[in-house]
């Protein structure tokens, strides 16, 4: 995809999203196959209503498709009509977390209340994500006693701002910071950091508890 522009990414990423084909996208969007390649495929210049119709098909808007929501919070549009809030069992909560992606952690830093999103996996039942020695959650998240460790809130949520719906988790347990030779049972977790840098420090919370809902908008 040397060629592909924002467009085209951000079409292949909702399309992925939803595991949905070509074709599928492209028969709700009453489009050809071959078009909708070349937008994945090479920067494009599509009319406004052909925008319009992928944004639907992809269950997104024609802002979000053309990059219009990139520097501004999700959830800035009015609630549904009608929205219906589930409680999620431990279940459910663990099937939505469980592909990985980006979440937040949230502890009682130096300098207080402390929130900091990390790209993390789930690997044998624990979040897992890697963070740089020296930083705030490794001195800050550090009790200094054998054994004993700092518990902390890990949250992921998932906004679709286009059916006004999405979802929150909420884990709770144990931070452990995983010495190197703890760290090579996690090298199979695959959870890269995209912010980069050296990165080498694993961090696993096993939680303990875990809860979660879930906004439908009718």
């Amino acid at each position: 995809m040397t060629g592909t522009g924002d467009l085209g990414r951000r079409i292949t990423y909702h399309r992925e999203r939803l595991g949905l084909s070509r074709e599928q996208v492209a028969g709700r969007a009453a489009m050809s196959p071959g078009y909708l390649q070349y937008l994945e495929e090479n920067p494009g210049n599509p009319s406004a209503d052909a925008v319009s119709r992928l944004a639907t098909a992809l269950g997104t808007t024609a802002e979000d498709l053309l990059g219009g929501t990139a520097d501004r919070p999700p959830g800035g549009g009015p609630a549904a009509q009608s929205p219906h809030v589930e409680v999620l069992d431990r279940e459910e909560c663990l099937r939505l977390i469980g592909p990985g992606g980006i979440g937040r952690v949230a502890f009682d830093g130096s300098h207080g209340p402390t929130v900091l999103p990390v790209n993390y996996r789930l690997h044998d039942g624990a979040i897992v994500f890697r963070t740089a020695y020296g930083g705030a959650m490794d001195k800050d998240l550090r009790t200094g006693v054998r054994g004993v460790e700092i518990v902390v809130g890990f949250e992921v949520d998932r906004i679709d701002e286009a059916q006004r719906e999405g979802w929150s988790v909420l884990a709770q347990g144990p931070f452990h910071h995983v010495p190197p030779d703890e760290a090579a049972g996690l090298t199979g977790s695959d959870v890269t950091p995209w912010v980069g840098g050296d990165r080498q420090l694993y961090i696993r919370i096993v939680p303990h508890q875990i809860t979660g809902r879930r906004i439908h908008g009718l």
